[in-house]
């Protein structure tokens, strides 16, 4: 039996725009892993701000440092999908397996319920394993696979694509 993972002690709080270094840190470190996501650069935080629902955007911090994030972007402006959103979320190297993801999905499916979000989607690739488990323990559903969806540093990735329909709105 594999030893439980060791759990760390984070405060979860609003992302602030100061809090853009740490952010891009770990983002960098997650588009390193090649497993993570088809950017190959961190956007400008402009860029990045405008992209995210500015209710919806956390960090876990530890001794001042941010060591994990998680936002929501909308899928569409159209209003019939104002409560479908995707989910992006990344935690520093140094805490993977440390339980700061569960603690980040956690909070994020309570703020976007409370805001009538009915449902969550991501896309993952297979190889993220991890990943791919913690949102299935969180009730999301693996939807389908989008193969050969993109290609990365010339290699075409499939995706997994999952969603969490709330039991609380809709």
């Amino acid at each position: 039996m594999l030893p439980a993972p060791r759990l760390l002690s984070v405060e979860l709080r609003d992302l602030r725009p100061d809090d853009w270094p740490g952010v891009a840190r770990i983002f960098e470190e997650g588009i390193r892993t090649g497993n993570a996501t088809f950017e190959t650069e961190v956007p400008s935080w402009e860029a990045w701000d405008a992209a995210h629902l500015p209710a919806h955007r956390l960090v876990a911090e530890r001794d001042g440092r941010v060591v994990g994030w998680i936002a929501l972007i909308p899928v569409s402006p159209r209003e019939c999908y104002a409560g479908v959103a995707e989910v992006s979320a990344y935690v520093a190297e140094e805490t993977r397996g440390e339980g700061v993801g569960r603690e980040l999905l956690a909070a994020l499916i309570e703020s976007s319920e409370r805001t009538g979000i009915w449902t969550l989607e991501t896309g993952v690739f297979p190889e993220n394993e991890v990943s791919l488990r913690l949102l299935e323990r969180f009730g999301f559903r693996i939807v389908g696979t989008r193969e050969r969806i993109g290609s990365l540093h010339g290699t075409w990735r499939d995706v997994v694509f999952l969603e969490r329909r709330s039991e609380v709105v809709g």
